[in-house]
């Protein structure tokens, strides 16, 4: 290729400072001559919107300039800090263009946009082959500047769960035109943003081609730029376009799943379970909050944005139970606690019944433990207190087909250490209502040592002293109850001190909060079967400040409805669900309504068990004198014996006698159980 050939082939960005001079709509002033990718940066607490005119002289949509304001790197970090002043808006594929307007709304003082031209090489990308993986076009593949890259990647200890995004812009690309979708994201995100490198992990386009964002290894745990106070410890994954309304792809969906099987297989993750994840700050979750998330989520749980669109989010869930049958057996949640010498317990959870076993391995490779059993989890500790301290590995396997856990196994210094130390829950309520007013703080001691358990402020001043005693070499619990401390963030700290003057300290933070209080369900059971009664249950709650408010309702873990989201005042509230206008039937059986505060301080957490039953009990009237009535289910049955009326309450199914009965006439009974339903009248004579 000529030189000047491959200088036309190559991306580039240009950025033009837009004069605001108090003005709503700004000309079109200073756009090159074409781009296809338009990102915005500006300061003021106002917003930005844009419209493009395309080649052939349209012009599109006003379009928000920052619909996901919380795309970007994690507060602190170096990547964040170099544009901190300016407020960042999205890279937005707008296709060829050449012209631009703005529109503005509220204070803007500066205004800064960039162009950036990506064109398509119409090659076909390279791809790698990953077991368990969709074919994954590589960086070099999408043909990614690697000497724009500012710094090397950082990588975290584990990835919890899958964060989801949509990108911005046109939906309407080629399958050619992806590549130079993904290498403008690149430019932007270093050139104009300042940022390390692209901010997803992995991208999918419309047709179902993967490809590898932020350099580091596709099976290495890469701290992204994505989701700002949830980057390290999640994998990104953003689907090319917007899907606000327009509907995903069916090749998109299915890779999107068979990426995060493989990705969460390689984690050992539970795509369909949830978990607890302590916030590192941004504008919806102050830093050390406890937020409720599901292994598969969307950037929306994260922050205050609408990413990825609703077509996307509500795919969601079905999207979760799809990855979790792919590439079965798999291995989630692997702990080894402990350290040699010492005790060292084995744990994990298996998809099925599996045999198992468990290696430990020296630092030169031979094999000095080993366990095995039958079942769907994996227990076993290591009585290894006659081992020599050093370096030691493990592996947890339960056949060929399943990915292995491994991992190390600390010796020498490690031999003295608190390991998996937590709080549960995470945030306290004591207000005397009964519910998380105190909390449990777990952790594991690998020598017996005397420990102190302690809670301190911010400023490290001890506030309270909860116990102190000599312990033995094992897991242990304490209880905390938290009514003499103001609301706040306070950090509990437990240290130990051993023989020969060995010493080890752990903290983890605890927050207080009275905010949510009084929580109950108005009822235990509700009909969801749009017959017009007990189609809705509510759910009471008393807040003692202002709040953000999130209801889920969840089935076995899994994400089933979000009645509500969004602030509410202090004071008795009632929130209700009807569960008869899901889409889809929803089935009877147990549910968890799970109900989250956010105040200044911290997210509360309550989650409240309920049933959907919409099957009518059975009634029958056995004898008639003396009466006596069989029902199918506790319920409340009403007798009527020509004008007279008698209500008799049934604790169990089986049959119960009613005294006090007219002997003679005609005795009808209809059953009502908690639900609401009602049987069908029996009548006897």
């Amino acid at each position: 290729m000529q030189p000047a050939a491959a200088a036309a082939q190559e991306a580039t960005i240009v950025s033009r400072d837009v004069p605001v001079a108090g003005q709503r709509v700004l000309a079109s002033a200073g756009a090159p001559a074409r781009f296809n990718l338009v990102g915005l940066h500006w300061r003021g607490p106002g917003t930005v919107q844009f419209r493009t005119r395309s080649l052939a002289g349209r012009w599109s949509g006003w379009q928000d300039a920052a619909p996901e304001a919380e795309d970007r790197p994690d507060a602190g970090s170096a990547e964040r800090q170099r544009l901190a002043s300016w407020r960042l808006g999205n890279p937005w594929w707008v296709g060829p263009s050449n012209g631009i307007r703005y529109r503005t709304r509220g204070k803007i003082t500066r205004l800064r946009a960039f162009f950036v031209w990506s064109p398509s090489h119409g090659v076909p990308a390279r791809t790698l082959q990953k077991a368990g993986a969709p074919a994954i076009v590589p960086r070099r593949g999408w043909n990614a500047d690697e000497s724009i890259r500012r710094a090397g990647p950082s990588y975290a200890p584990a990835i919890r769960l899958a964060v989801v995004h949509h990108t911005a812009g046109k939906n309407g690309y080629t399958a050619a035109e992806s590549p130079a979708i993904v290498r403008a994201i690149e430019l932007y995100h270093v050139k104009g943003n300042g940022w390390n490198d692209i901010g997803y992990n992995f991208l999918v386009d419309r047709f179902g081609t993967v490809f590898e964002g932020r350099y580091g290894g596709v099976e290495r745990n890469v701290v992204g730029a994505h989701a700002e106070g949830f980057n390290t410890g999640s994998v990104g994954v953003a689907v090319l376009g917007e899907y606000s309304s327009l509907a995903v792809t069916a090749t998109a969906r299915d890779s999107l799943a068979r990426l995060l099987a493989w990705r969460l297989d390689l984690a050992h993750v539970d795509p369909a379970s949830t978990l607890s994840f302590l916030s590192g700050g941004n504008a919806r979750f102050p830093a050390g909050i406890p937020v409720f998330l599901r292994a598969v989520s969307g950037h929306r749980d994260t922050g205050l944005t609408d990413c990825p669109g609703t077509a996307l989010y509500n795919l969601l869930t079905p999207l979760a139970g799809r990855v979790a049958e792919i590439g079965l057996p798999k291995l989630y949640a692997p702990t080894v606690s402990g350290a040699v010498p010492g005790s060292v317990r084995f744990r994990a959870r298996l998809s099925a019944l599996l045999p198992w076993t468990v290696d430990v391995y020296d630092a030169a490779g031979n094999a000095v433990a080993s366990n095995s059993g039958y079942g769907a989890e994996v227990d076993w500790s290591w009585d290894a207190s006659l081992v020599p301290a050093g370096s030691y590995s493990y592996a947890i396997r339960a056949g060929a087909e399943l990915t292995p856990a491994v991992g190390a196994i600390g010796g020498g210094e490690a031999a003295m250490a608190i390991t998996g130390l937590a709080t549960d829950p995470e945030t306290v309520s004591p207000n005397a209502d009964g519910v998380a007013d105190q909390t449990t703080i777990t952790y594991t001691l690998t020598v017996a040592a005397n420990v102190t358990v302690a809670v301190r402020d911010d400023l490290g001043a001890e506030v309270a002293r909860i116990s102190k005693s000599w312990k033995r070499a094992a897991e242990h619990a304490v209880r905390f109850d938290a009514a003499a401390l103001p609301d706040g963030i306070y950090h509990v700290e437990v240290s130990a001190v051993a023989t020969g003057g060995r010493r080890a300290v752990a903290t983890t933070q605890i927050a207080v909060s009275r905010t949510l209080g009084n929580v109950a369900a108005a009822r235990n059971s509700f009909s969801p079967n749009a017959d017009g009664r007990a189609d809705r249950i509510a759910f009471r709650f008393q807040l003692a400040a202002p709040a953000e408010i999130r209801l889920r309702i969840l089935k076995d873990g899994k994400w089933v409805a979000t009645p509500f989201r969004g602030p509410l005042a202090k004071g008795p509230r009632t929130l209700e669900w009807d569960g008869s206008k899901r889409v889809g039937r929803l089935l009877d059986g147990g549910y968890e309504a799970v109900l989250e505060a956010t105040d200044t301080v911290a997210t509360s957490t309550v989650a409240l068990p309920f049933s959907s039953d919409t099957r009518r009990p059975d009634v029958r009237i056995v004898q008639r004198s003396p009466l006596r009535v069989w029902v199918s289910e506790p319920a409340r049955l009403t007798l009527r014996f020509g004008t007279r009326t008698r209500v008799w309450d049934v604790r169990a199914a089986g049959a119960v006698r009613v005294p006090n009965v007219p002997r003679l006439g005609i005795a009808r009974v209809v059953a009502w159980d908690a639900a609401g339903n009602s049987s069908l009248p029996k009548s006897k004579r």
